[in-house]
């Protein structure tokens, strides 16, 4: 019977097999890289967000509104900064992305104007929190947007996070708090934007072109609500807003670079972070300290967010 030489196909198998291996080493290093730098620059964004929050909180009684039209002045001259500098077309946006462009900007800016609004009503942890809800209606607007499969566990907890989310607007007390209220719409416009980031981002959109057309689009918006309430500003509380800008830049971008590296189911549990910024801040500027409804809605609303977070990736592995 004629032998036949297998040693030519174990070869190529071997050398076809280590190949595989090394480019599937090499996708996994990269995606593990790419989570590194979303949660890194998630949790930069909960710093510098809380740090806005505060300024915006100590500089008194200027209109919700005339608040948020200085921090997004600031963020455009820092964009447009970044565009030039980095040679960025200003049509790199494109035709055809004009309306996720536009739909993250409206999302942001309806965000922006209920959570300055939150802020200057509540205690700022409690404004933060609510809008921490955002991840959830994230996850419901990615449904929606981007066609992603939402889980059971996914919806288990987004339903855990309202609930926690009732015990800060306390309806028990016989009436909603209406800030409260209006700090959940403000996480569900900043769902619906950081949505739009992600495909934006997914489209080849760069993301410094993403801050400068949101915050264009967000101070045009609010031109025409402040104009008839606005009010003259010190010194002091000039610095304030400039420094809620500078701080508000920062977490634009970071978070903006942060769904762009790293789907939000990913990397939305370290945005939690905020809540322990924010309510640090608080206590050592404003002596501010959450009552304990407010304290038990924090807890299911971070249990929902980290529970979902190890679902995911139990259900990855």
């Amino acid at each position: 019977m004629k032998q036949y030489d297998y040693s030519g196909k174990r070869y190529f198998l071997h050398f076809y097999h280590t190949k595989e291996r090394i480019e599937m080493n090499d996708e996994m290093i990269k995606r593990r890289r790419l989570h590194r730098r979303g949660v890194f620059c998630i949790i930069s964004a909960a710093f510098f967000f809380s740090l806005m929050s505060l300024f915006v909180k100590l500089s008194g009684d200027i209109p919700s509104v005339e608040k948020s039209f200085f921090r997004n002045l600031v963020a455009i001259v820092f964009a447009f900064a970044i565009i030039k500098k980095e040679g960025i077309p200003m049509r790199s946006g494109g035709s055809k992305n004009t309306l996720i462009l536009t739909g993250r900007a409206v999302g942001g800016t309806i965000g922006i104007f209920c959570n300055f609004y939150a802020v200057d009503h509540l205690v700022i942890a409690d404004a933060n929190m609510m809008n921490k809800l955002s991840p959830f209606f994230a996850i419901l607007f990615s449904f929606f947007l981007l066609k992603e499969k939402v889980k059971p566990y996914q919806l288990l907890a987004v339903i855990a996070a309202f609930t926690g989310a009732m015990f800060i607007l306390k309806p028990g007390q016989g009436i909603v708090s209406f800030p409260a209220l209006i700090g959940m719409i403000g996480g569900m416009g900043a769902g619906f934007a950081y949505a739009n980031v992600r495909l934006a981002s997914e489209r080849g959109v760069p993301g410094p072109f993403i801050v400068f057309f949101f915050s264009v689009f967000s101070c045009l918006a609010a031109v025409p609500v402040m104009l008839p309430v606005i009010k003259a500003v010190t010194i002091r509380q000039l610095m304030l807003l400039l420094g809620a800008g500078l701080a508000a830049t920062g977490g634009q971008f970071s978070v903006t670079a942060a769904y762009s590296a790293a789907p939000a189911r990913e990397i939305s549990v370290y945005d939690y972070t905020q809540i322990l910024f924010s309510a640090l801040m608080g206590y050592l500027f404003l002596g501010e300290i959450p009552d304990g409804s407010s304290l038990i809605g924090y807890a299911i609303i971070i249990a929902a967010g980290v529970y979902m977070f190890f679902a995911q990736r139990k259900a990855e592995k």
